[in-house]
């Protein structure tokens, strides 16, 4: 989850909350690439996850990445996160540990898996030191719910109560998860609208592409994605496909008013969380929010709010996409390029619509429950997974050609897309991998996973 926003600027109305969004909007050429992926630290030796305190625990961790650079990020007196002062990129830590970095937003692909790069290099020179590895796949493989360590924050406090009460999977999201994604931008509301549309109707395919938890608690779960599973009994009334973006008239307005009733977390006041579950941010406008009667609602709170909404993919000053399991080095890599490809090219994003903008809100809402299932090989309604995944990276290739892109030895972005066209020729995902590892050389023992999928 993202740092905090601090932000102390009131709401004067509605208007404000739209044009917070609307703010979001750039020209082309000032359209950017930010990655986020999130990785379970383990102990080497015990393959056991790393608690908070202690001299090898996760604040030695962050406090060792200061060497590098970063600032640290303090919640009371734990360091809780970092933040790069060149660049807008941070490190934070998710409920069970999980290391997240947000990257910079930047230019080009090449900078972007460069990035990935250096920060994989600085956090294995330090977790070298401090008996700490990082294991890159969606769910955690064999680790219990209550063996995971609870970071020392207070949002996720809050948050723990919460899940217990709105879904079955809500605490495995938190505590056993991982995930990459990619941040990217828009021009206008009409290109807003088509590129949400787009990646909402495709994230079940980038999932199936994506997909890396087969496991839980040492066994096959029956799952490509266990991962993607977990976020459709997670908490309804903040996750899923959204229909109402493909409606007519779909805009800025009509994702604040849905964002305004998606039940709140929490309002952070002088270093304090203060639990608001269940309430709505159209009572804090209203100045009616139970414990804040009367007060208005600042920027900093509907940033804070927009955070806490969980569809497969979301806004707030730029769009993420969000079906993805985490993976290794190239996976990371390529999350970012299938949609910079898909998305940034106008041609390549009018084919993109073109091609599933007459599947039927059943049709897209079956995808996403059967994807986490079977991934490539699912077929719903007329829609084969693994063409459609074969067109989506043609596309995207496509696209990132068009780009014209190139790193320092005339190479164009289109190399990061190997890592999928290898699965495709293959017809295999890393879950379809690991199962058949499992169920061969690994002997039914999922411990190998942890020297074939560390970083």
């Amino acid at each position: 989850m993202s740092i905090l926003v601090a932000g102390a600027d009131p709401i004067a109305g509605y208007e404000d909350l739209v044009s917070y969004i609307e703010e979001g909007e750039k020209p082309k050429a000032d359209w950017r690439i930010g990655t986020e992926h999130e990785k379970f630290p383990f102990r080497s030796k015990t393959r056991t996850p790393i608690p908070y305190d202690g001299p090898n625990g996760i604040r030695a961790m962050l406090e060792g990445m200061t060497r590098f650079g970063w600032q640290p990020v303090l919640e009371g007196e734990h360091i809780i996160g970092l933040t790069c002062p060149d660049s807008m990129a941070n490190v934070s830590l998710e409920p069970g540990g999980q290391f997240e970095l947000s990257g910079a937003p930047l230019e080009m692909l090449h900078q972007t898996c460069s990035e990935v790069h250096d920060h994989l290099a600085q956090v294995k020179e330090v977790g070298g030191e401090l008996d700490i590895c990082f294991l890159g796949t969606g769910f955690t493989p064999d680790w219990a719910r209550e063996d995971i360590p609870v970071m020392p924050k207070g949002r996720y406090g809050i948050m723990t109560e919460y899940m217990k009460k709105v879904g079955s999977y809500g605490l495995d999201m938190m505590y056993r998860s991982c995930t990459v994604q990619v941040n990217l931008d828009w021009s206008t509301e009409g290109d807003m609208v088509k590129k949400f549309r787009t990646a909402l109707a495709l994230q079940p395919i980038a999932t199936a592409l994506f997909a890396n938890s087969p496991f839980t608690e040492g066994k096959p779960n029956g799952f490509t994605s266990f991962r993607s599973q977990i976020w459709t009994d997670t908490d309804k009334a903040r996750t899923g496909m959204l229909p109402f973006v493909f409606e007519d008239g779909f805009s800025y307005e009509r994702y604040v008013d849905y964002a305004l009733d998606v039940p709140m977390y929490f309002v952070y006041r002088d270093g304090t969380y203060h639990d608001v579950t269940g309430k709505s941010f159209r009572d804090f406008m209203a100045g009616k929010l139970e414990g804040f009667e009367g007060e208005m609602p600042t920027i900093g709170d509907w940033s804070n709010h927009l955070t806490t909404i969980f569809p497969e993919v979301r806004i707030k000053k730029f769009m993420e996409m969000r079906g993805a399991d985490s993976g290794p080095w190239n996976s990371i890599c390529a999350l970012p390029a299938i949609w910079v490809g898909l998305l940034y090219d106008g041609g390549v994003l009018d084919a993109a619509w073109d091609m599933v903008k007459k599947w039927t809100p059943d049709t897209r809402e079956e995808l996403r429950w059967e994807v986490p299932k079977t991934a490539l090989a699912t077929k719903v309604a007329g829609v084969n997974v693994m063409d459609i995944a074969r067109e989506m990276v043609d596309m995207s290739r496509a696209g990132l050609k068009a780009r014209g892109q190139t790193d320092g030895v005339g190479a164009d972005e289109t190399i990061f897309l190997s890592t999928l066209e290898e699965i495709l020729d293959k017809g295999k995902t890393r879950a379809d991998e690991q199962l058949d590892a499992y169920n061969g050389r690994w002997g039914s023992t999922i411990d190998p996973i942890y020297d074939e999928y560390a970083f």
